[in-house]
């Protein structure tokens, strides 16, 4: 597989010129390409053209210890190597850190020249193209994919959403929905900063619970449903989806506010 073909089938499945395009993607789904990932990086930006805004995920859940991330990191540890382990944990820098459980993809567009990145310490996006300041700016360190990130101005900006080799699992736009709902759960989250003055601290905050586990079964009813037009097909030998980001939030809206079930305390 090559870049030119690859850009091809991207056209193919309508990711067209100009406009903003969220990429969730599988390399290992794309199948081996002749110049690796940043050939994949490259045939997206020729399929956006030079107007194209393309973002990316660039998560750091290895920068909690609320997260799954890290139980999995200290699993079987005991209480002294998980002290030793909470204690070399890197602070954010939106600069250097690597993002985490996102793939290869986001990682090229994180260190691509020109790339800007959101300030969220855990849920960071960061974009390429002309309007990439335009998307990452303004994300609150309090509000993780909602109201206050990249998402809110995805929506307004009638992006869409390529899942590259990716399921609906890995689709972050639902979460914008989770903050739609009525009464959304919340709960607290830390993390590692550094405060204004540069000193390294744990950051304790309040934020909608966010969960991923019915995503996959969002995702089909969405498909099977019609409601959302979802153009499929084949880049490499990935299967792909592309569709508008406002309407699978919208649709997933509904769909959370009448499928998932909130246990209270």
């Amino acid at each position: 597989m090559d870049e030119r073909r690859l850009t091809a089938e991207l056209s193919a499945l309508g990711v067209g010129a100009g406009g903003f395009l969220l990429v969730h993607s599988s390399l290992r789904a794309v199948g081996p390409v002749a110049g690796g990932g940043a050939a994949v990086l490259r045939a997206l930006r020729a399929a956006l053209g030079p107007d194209g805004t393309l973002v990316a995920p660039t998560f750091t859940a290895h920068n909690s210890d609320t997260s799954p991330a890290y139980r999995e990191a200290v699993r079987g540890m005991t209480a002294g190597q998980q002290a030793a382990h909470r204690a070399a944990m890197e602070p954010y820098d939106a600069r250097t850190m690597a993002s985490y459980g996102v793939g290869v993809l986001p990682e090229l567009v994180r260190t691509a020249p020109g790339a800007v990145r959101s300030a969220h310490p855990q849920t960071s996006f960061a974009a390429l193209g002309p309007y990439a300041e335009k998307v990452v700016a303004g994300h609150r360190r309090d509000n993780h994919l909602g109201e206050d990130s990249p998402l809110a101005r995805l929506y307004e900006l009638d992006a869409r959403i390529l899942l590259l080799g990716a399921g609906f699992a890995a689709c972050s736009a639902f979460h914008l929905a989770e903050y739609r709902v009525p009464a959304p759960p919340r709960r607290t989250y830390r993390c590692v900063v550094r405060d204004r003055a540069g000193v390294r601290r744990w950051w304790a905050y309040q934020d909608v619970d966010l969960a991923d586990g019915d995503f996959d079964a969002l995702g089909a009813d969405l498909e099977r449903s019609g409601a959302v037009a979802v153009r499929t097909g084949r880049v490499g030998a990935a299967e792909c989806r592309l569709l508008g980001l406002a309407d699978a939030v919208d649709f997933a809206r509904e769909w959370l506010g009448t499928n998932r079930r909130v246990v209270g305390p």
